[in-house]
């Protein structure tokens, strides 16, 4: 239940100004990155493969670009911010508002929604106009796009939450985050993997947000889009009830 709409709307904008105070870093450097993927992958393997009948290769992996640009700055945004509150001690101001803590997670969460989203948009403004990608089914993309940046601010509040120091988020982001969003299908379908891959990469949460994604604009998929939205659903909702309740025992929060 959300009673202090202002409260809530305030932490949200708090949140926004704090990746937007370094937007070179927050926002450009990880649009730039997800452009030098595609730019070095086109020409290496551009006209080689084809995964899609009428899809090229470049035009292939925009949407696990994009989609891997919101799974790293969702999980970043909600991630740092929460452990810097925690190191500084100014997490204690946060605690202090008349917040509840549904609000306390819509916040954070909303904010790294708004960071991850803006870093996709920049991207795909850049791949429309170098490739002409365009959409075939917006709906999917809206969804998968808002589930995916749900799943992993959620995430990245759930490491802030346990974390005690930075060396312990990098280490889920290096040891976990990435592996899983680089062995999801950005670079290829997993139709060109053996059998016993194809099964080791269903088991990878992020490889239905990426395969669903990229539904949204080819309409080809590895899996049908329902299985994996009821996937990305239950996951989100597993996850945000434990982070609420942990907010609401103020588990590692509180001294």
């Amino acid at each position: 239940m959300i009673d202090n709409w202002p409260g809530l709307w305030t932490l949200l904008v708090k949140e926004v100004k704090r990746f937007t105070v370094v937007f070179m870093q927050t926002v450009t450097a990880p649009v730039v990155s997800a452009l030098l993927y595609l730019f070095i992958f086109s020409h290496a393997l551009g006209g080689r493969v084809d995964v899609y009948p009428g899809v090229s290769y470049p035009q292939f992996l925009v949407p696990g670009l994009m989609m891997m640009t919101i799974i790293q700055n969702a999980f970043a945004n909600t991630s740092s911010s929460l452990i810097f509150s925690k190191v500084t001690g100014n997490i204690v101001f946060v605690l202090l508002a008349p917040l509840s803590h549904l609000e306390f997670y819509l916040g954070f969460v909303g904010a790294a929604l708004v960071r991850a989203l803006v870093v996709c948009l920049g991207v795909y403004a850049v791949a429309f106009v170098y490739l002409g990608v365009t959409v075939v089914h917006p709906l999917p993309l809206l969804a998968f796009g808002l589930l995916g940046g749900l799943l992993l601010a959620t995430c990245g509040l759930l490491t802030g939450i346990w974390a005690d120091k930075f060396d312990q988020v990098a280490t889920v982001q290096n040891f976990l985050i990435l592996p899983l969003t680089y062995l999801s299908g950005v670079f290829y379908s997993i139709h060109s993997l053996p059998p016993g891959w194809q099964a080791v990469s269903r088991a990878n949460p992020f490889f239905y947000l990426i395969d669903g994604f990229r539904y949204a604009f080819f309409g080809h998929s590895d899996v049908s889009v329902w299985q994996s939205l009821a996937v990305m659903a239950g996951a989100n909702l597993a996850l945000c009830i434990l982070c609420v309740r942990l907010l609401a025992r103020g588990y590692k929060l509180r001294g």
